[in-house]
């Protein structure tokens, strides 16, 4: 018996809740695991290259994009737009890949209205104020700026009891351990054996 299909993954959290690191550590643990490539109309970060930690588009660009059908999800988020692009999602699932989704909580509603088969994670700070350190620490935003993600955070931590998992990022170790085991219990769900397919 086999399990071919892979499991989409939906993760959300805070701005500098330290989604990024949870789950490039749980990458390093896994050998099945593919990272979803955003499209943003936000500018690149120092260190970030197009088309590995997002594809960077202008406004018209990715209104183009939403026309065309292109994205299996997208929202807008402090000022920028954010999409998943759909095709390189399926073809990694039907490859039998786990397929993590890291996205805002709009673009995750969309997503788990649409696939209602995903499996979906709020990844949380320790607290608001260690949060507030974390954004401070980066370095990458002005104060106005700040103020406005911990507003946003007020209202995404809100919303964490509509997803089926919630994991406190207060180690990433253990964190990652955490998220690591949510993936492999997803896999062996019910609904990812082939229909029909004899268990004895």
């Amino acid at each position: 018996m086999t399990n071919k299909k892979g499991v989409l993954v939906i993760v959300s959290g805070p701005a500098g809740t330290g989604k990024g690191t949870v789950i490039g550590r749980v990458g390093e643990l896994r050998g099945d695991l593919r990272y979803s490539v955003s499209a943003t109309t936000r500018a690149p970060r120092p260190g970030e290259t197009d088309g590995v930690n997002y594809y960077f588009k202008t406004r018209e660009e990715f209104e183009t994009m939403i026309g065309a059908g292109a994205f299996l999800e997208y929202a807008e988020y402090v000022g920028n737009l954010y999409g998943t692009p759909a095709g390189p999602v399926d073809e990694s699932l039907s490859a039998g890949l786990n397929v993590i989704l890291e996205i805002e909580v709009q673009g995750a509603a969309q997503v788990m209205a649409r696939r209602p088969d995903a499996v979906s994670v709020f990844l949380a700070p320790p607290s608001l104020a260690e949060l507030e350190s974390r954004l401070r620490g980066r370095g990458t935003e002005d104060d106005a700026t700040i103020r406005r993600r911990l507003d946003t955070a007020r209202g995404e931590l809100a919303l964490a009891k509509g997803y089926q998992y919630i994991i406190v990022n207060d180690d990433v170790e253990t964190a990652a351990r955490e998220l690591d085991a949510v993936i492999t219990a997803g896999r062996c769900r019910s609904m990812y054996y082939p229909e029909g397919e004899n268990l004895l």
